[in-house]
């Protein structure tokens, strides 16, 4: 099962080698927050993995937008969002014991509501589905994009901190916090697994 998820990440690498490096991330990030929170070794392995492709859906989506310098209309963006439900769909099949077709489809939810595709809140959204949220986050905040310079880890903790509790789950929130902060937590170089 595992060559089939790398072979998903790598096709996803190849169209956009930003969104490749960013499921990286994201999936070592989430992994060591799981870690933090005292889950076990096979869910944050499942959490590592749900975040390489977590993302996988972006492959439908016109590399014009995705790379687009400056804002995205309306419309544009309307057509990003869909990558959470297509990820959903590609991934939906696959026979693996993690949760990363339901990951990818609630990656984007929030814990009031006001997240998408479905407006899920709270527990409804599944523990995995709520840490990749933020490690999500602090990594495309954290990025160099062609159009954006990525902020400092600092202004990128007390974003997600103002959204503990409302947008994102206060416990990862805390603990990611505490990755950076305490146990001096640093993103990986390099495409490793």
């Amino acid at each position: 099962m595992l060559p089939a998820v790398q072979a998903l990440s790598f096709m996803s690498n190849m169209r956009d080698p930003y969104l490749g490096r960013h499921e990286n991330r994201v999936g070592h990030l989430a992994a060591a927050i799981g870690r933090d929170m005292g889950l076990d070794e096979e869910r944050c392995r499942g959490l590592r993995i749900c975040g390489i492709v977590h993302d996988l859906g972006k492959i439908a989506v016109p590399f014009e937008i995705l790379a687009k310098p400056g804002k995205l209309t309306p419309y544009e963006f309307e057509i990003v969002k869909t990558h959470s439900a297509l990820g959903e769909e590609i991934l939906r099949n696959l026979d693996v014991p993690w949760p990363i077709a339901t990951v990818s489809l609630q990656h984007h939810e929030r814990i009031d509501g006001s997240g998408y595709p479905l407006g899920i809140k709270g527990r409804s959204i599944i523990l995995e589905s709520r840490i990749i949220a933020v490690a999500d986050i602090v990594d495309a905040m954290a990025s160099h994009r062609p159009y954006r310079e990525g902020l400092v880890i600092d202004v990128v903790l007390a974003e997600i901190t103002a959204q503990a509790g409302t947008q994102l789950d206060e416990a990862a929130v805390d603990t990611c916090v505490r990755l950076f902060t305490e146990k001096q937590y640093t993103f990986p170089r390099g495409d490793s697994w």
